[in-house]
């Protein structure tokens, strides 16, 4: 064997020990953040555990039943949670991908002046924390009567810096010259839009939908501050307070079954849109 054959087999090697070391440790990785999410589903099915949480955690439940979800349903005001959650998700998720998407079309195509400045300015605001703007924005909106309103959503969603930013990066990578072929054929720019480079923005328009509706769905901070009524509540603020009144040692099980169903839409949006983050991430191929 040769010089070049022996530092081809030592390369390889090599290679193949760094795959099973870094597989070794996101495997490792997986079964951490995992088995919280099995506990709580193997604890949601399990009938004996409606007094007592199980420690060390068991793989399968001591008395398999479905009575816990029965139950979380007549203690929780489930469907009525779920409901108003998919309202506001709904409502937030249309507003901030629309207003993204103009946005980012507008800073990407239309090439005015100042542009560069308007996407700092709107980035700027991203480094800004919520904590810091909340008072701010619960005193305005409790100025202009929109408490216990979902209108306290709706407007907030109009300032999406971050999916401008992703609509931006997406649409430079779209060839400019289907914009001005559009307009020479007397397209104006709205029919240009919506017409010409909506139909190919199906993957960063999915991304948007999963990291918007994963971050309304689990937000439990705002909706806090800002709805009073227990008949507006969204999911979050409802398994809070269920939890709260009864106390995380009582009707564990029942919780965790709430807490199961609370999931099962984010799981599914997922599911069914994550293939596409990756499109959006990766060039789009459209060359000019």
């Amino acid at each position: 064997m040769n010089t070049v054959d022996a530092n081809l087999m030592h390369r390889r090697k090599k290679i193949s020990l760094n795959q099973w070391i870094l597989t070794i440790v996101l495997t490792l990785g997986s079964f951490v953040m995992i088995v919280p999410f099995l506990w709580m589903l193997v604890t949601s099915f399990d009938w004996a555990a409606r007094l007592h949480i199980n420690f060390p955690p068991r793989l399968w439940p001591e008395e398999p039943s479905v009575k816990t979800f029965e139950a979380a349903f007549t203690s929780i005001k489930m469907l009525r949670y779920i409901s108003n959650s998919v309202v506001v998700s709904v409502g937030v998720i249309l507003i901030s991908a629309l207003s993204a998407l103009l946005s980012g079309y507008a800073l990407s195509k239309l090439r005015f002046k100042g542009a560069n400045i308007v996407l700092l300015l709107a980035l700027s605001t991203m480094m800004i924390p919520f904590e810091m703007t909340m008072i701010p924005q619960y005193l305005l909106f409790s100025k202009l009567g929109l408490v216990d309103n979902y209108l306290a959503f709706y407007l907030p969603a109009l300032n999406y810096a971050f999916g401008t930013f992703l609509a931006k990066a997406f649409f430079d990578q779209l060839p400019t010259t289907l914009r001005e072929a559009a307009i020479l054929d007397g397209a104006k720019e709205v029919s240009v839009f919506g017409r010409v480079y909506l139909p190919l923005c199906t993957p960063i328009i999915a991304t948007m939908v999963i990291l918007l509706f994963l971050g309304v769905w689990n937000d439990m901070l705002w909706p806090l501050l800002i709805l009073k009524k227990a008949t507006k509540y969204t999911i979050q603020i409802g398994l809070a307070m269920f939890t709260y009144n009864n106390g995380i040692d009582k009707q564990p099980s029942i919780i965790m079954a709430a807490t199961t169903v609370s999931l099962i839409p984010v799981v599914v949006v997922y599911l069914f849109l994550q293939r596409y983050i990756i499109e959006s991430i990766a060039l789009s191929g459209i060359k000019q």
